[in-house]
């Protein structure tokens, strides 16, 4: 068992090996998008032999870059131990049968139904909850005219009191003077 374990650690898993190869890919293109014909136009004074020895120079510059760059990166991944990182991924990823790329119980057809009727629910349900609050808004639209209507009425309720504390005030006052005048 641990000789198992011990090989995987020396066999790169498939997204270490993604990783570097992308990575060699993508310093490959860089480092090599500028040919020859564009490195000339750009030093257009020079004869043609000191093209091609200053072309011949910019290639052992790029290649040594190349080389220099790939050792920094195999370099990181070792500290950083992404290897591993990915490596274990990989095998979590196949023990939980996690990829839903490569997974034959992923069905595309299911989980967009499943999400069209999770869609239909939820838009019924909003549908219901604007309806509800439509029905409350005509509530207290309803509720607002009543009020109105009601401070109509109390304003001939005030007028009424009004006109009873006058005849009260001008009864005690003519009572008043009545008594006095006794």
């Amino acid at each position: 068992m641990q000789k198992d374990s011990e090989m995987k650690a020396l066999i790169p898993g498939t997204r270490q090996s993604n990783l570097k190869k992308s990575f060699k890919r993508a310093l490959h293109s860089l480092l090599t998008a500028c040919s020859k014909e564009e490195f000339c136009k750009a030093f257009p004074s020079f004869t043609a032999a000191e093209h091609e020895r200053l072309h011949r120079l910019f290639i052992q510059v790029i290649n040594s870059l190349h080389e220099d760059i790939e050792e920094e990166f195999e370099s990181i991944c070792l500290e950083t131990q992404a290897g591993t990182v990915l490596d274990s991924v990989e095998e979590l990823v196949e023990e939980y049968s996690l990829d839903p790329l490569l997974s034959e119980k992923s069905n595309v057809g299911a989980t967009a139904q499943n999400l069209s009727e999770a869609k239909k629910s939820e838009l019924h349900y909003l549908m219901g909850m604007l309806r509800k609050a439509e029905e409350q808004k005509r509530d207290i639209g309803a509720h607002l005219e009543l009020l109105k209507r009601e401070k109509h009425d109390f304003s001939s309720a005030e007028n009424l009191l009004a006109e009873l504390r006058t005849g009260i005030l001008n009864y005690e006052n003519g009572h008043s003077t009545r008594i006095t005048n006794t």
